[in-house]
């Protein structure tokens, strides 16, 4: 049997994501065998696996950390808001269908074998489990029939440390409070807390730890600085996508849609010098960038059709007839096509208009694409002209299926890439891309060090800048180290060697 540890929050974004996948590269460094395990977690960031099986990202993150493949069974159920009241409910890696948050509510529980199918699978196989709650444990309302949290813990036998984030603010008042409202069983769970996302002299907080392990009666395990580390956050509560950034010599505008869905995969623009990566949600902050990147969604139509009623549209089209690359991923691709049509009410049902700025037509269907792939760019063409040949890699992962018809833009509308599935051997061409805009379905287009240095540096001679000597990044080798660092700070601000006898110890 697996040691186990879990990490739970006093409240959302408390840190425990990066925390689990701190510990999963500590322990990896130690020699051990890890795999890290969130039974449900909500999130609009997802992960296709080799078996073509989706996941949650932050597990794909924490696995990487581990140095192990990232499998479903560490993120057994994947809640993917839909809109305000529902969500997609995806169960090992399958769509099981759509339900609202009531509904949801009522049958989770029956959900629990899976859940524990999924955990026994990795306790036969690994020597530790990192395993990550959601939220917070103190959510009276959802207790009784909770299976991420104290539910969890219990399912598992897991001892708990309680995480609390001070940075913004009554970290006391969090960590005391979620001890205070948990039953008794529930605190017995709990062996120690963090203080997370310390900034400043720890210790002038020494006397506040003192009272808060009186008033808990349990010990403060580690006092966790705010980590100056460039990893994978989990959801749209990213400070990635928050404010205002000054534009750079090569400017990429993001447009923030509500439902946005792995934005992650814009993140390696972040380590270019020179190169500025914003975050847009109104037409006032979209100023006059370089490249527009329409992301991923999950409802693609309901999020166009209020960029349509905020004006964003509108000033996108503006952009792109005074030269701007747009460039459409996934649901942000579909956006730009003629139309958009959902039949089977998948999304919103209905017909609307596309952007109309590429030649394709997309339907939504009840069946899934979820595949892993890799090929190439093909003739790009326009201002990217030079992307031609470039190697890529990713996955697919979307509802609607697209049909180009290239007489919309005459001669120079063509496919985007040529890809095959790794499991199939499939190939297929995808995408679409006429003059100055381009579009495809492929997660991760952007991740190869080649495909950035080719994209900047396209955008820089179209400026009359010299770029020559772009300094793209090896991101495999860039996100090892940022795990690495992390495993650092966890070291030398945690008792690691409390957190082994707390293992040891159990329940």
């Amino acid at each position: 049997m697996a040691k186990v540890i879990m990490i739970q929050g006093t409240m959302s974004n408390a840190g425990k994501s990066l925390l689990a996948a701190g510990l999963c590269r500590v322990f990896r460094q130690d020699g051990y065998r890890v795999a890290p395990f969130k039974s449900q977690n909500m999130a609009l960031n997802s992960f296709i696996t080799k078996e073509g099986l989706e996941m949650g990202r932050a597990q794909a993150m924490q696995a990487e950390a581990a140095g192990v493949e990232p499998s479903a069974l560490m993120n057994p159920i994947l809640l993917k808001p839909t809109n305000d009241t529902g969500s997609q409910v995806i169960v090992n890696g399958e769509v099981l269908g759509n339900m609202s948050a009531r509904d949801y509510f009522r049958y989770k529980k029956n959900l629990i074998p899976d859940i524990m199918k999924a955990y026994r699978e990795l306790d036969e196989n690994y020597d530790i489990i990192v395993i990550e709650g959601a939220g917070s444990p103190a959510e009276i309302n959802l207790k009784n029939d909770d299976i991420v949290n104290m539910g969890m813990a219990k399912l598992a036998g897991a001892p708990v440390l309680l995480a609390g984030d001070i940075d913004r603010g009554g970290v006391f008042a969090q960590l005391v409070g979620t001890v205070a409202l948990l039953e008794e069983d529930e605190r017995a769970l709990v062996k120690g807390l963090i203080i997370n996302k310390f900034r400043g002299d720890k210790t002038i907080l020494d006397p506040g730890i003192e009272m808060l392990e009186k008033l808990c009666k349990k010990e403060v395990v580690g006092v966790v600085p705010y980590m100056d580390v460039d990893l994978e956050d989990e959801d749209s509560l990213s400070e990635r996508l928050e404010g205002v950034r000054e534009a750079k010599a090569i400017d990429i505008a993001v447009i923030r849609v509500p439902r946005l869905s792995n934005f992650t995969d814009f993140n390696i623009f972040e380590s270019i010098s020179g190169v500025s990566l914003r975050y847009v949600k109104h037409t006032s902050e979209l100023g006059n960038p370089d490249m527009i990147i329409l992301p991923g969604t999950k409802n693609t139509m309901e999020d166009l059709l209020r960029m349509r009623g905020s004006g964003l549209e509108a000033a996108v089209k503006k952009a792109g007839e005074r030269g701007c690359v747009i460039f459409g991923v996934c649901g942000g691709y579909q956006m730009l096509g003629m139309t958009l049509s959902d039949p089977e009410g998948v999304e919103n049902g209905g017909s609307i208009r596309g952007m109309e700025l590429l030649p394709m037509d997309t339907v939504f269907a009840g069946k899934k694409t979820r595949t892993r792939v890799e090929g190439r760019i093909e003739e790009a063409g326009g201002i990217l002209s030079g992307l031609s040949g470039a190697e890529l890699e990713g996955y697919e992962i979307h509802m609607g299926q697209s049909s180009f018809r290239g007489d919309s833009c005459g001669s120079r509308a063509r496919h985007l890439t040529r890809i095959c599935d790794i499991v199939t051997g499939t190939e297929k061409e995808e995408g679409a891309c006429c003059g100055n805009v381009y579009g495809s379905y492929v997660h991760g287009i952007f991740d190869r060090e080649d495909v950035v240095k080719r994209i900047v540096q396209a955008l820089a001679a179209n400026k009359g800048l010299e770029l020559s000597e772009v300094e793209a990044m090896d991101y495999a080798a860039y996100k090892e180290r940022q795990y690495d660092r992390l495993a650092e700070i966890l070291r030398e601000n945690v008792d690691m060697k409390r957190i082994y006898e707390i293992m040891e110890e159990g329940v």
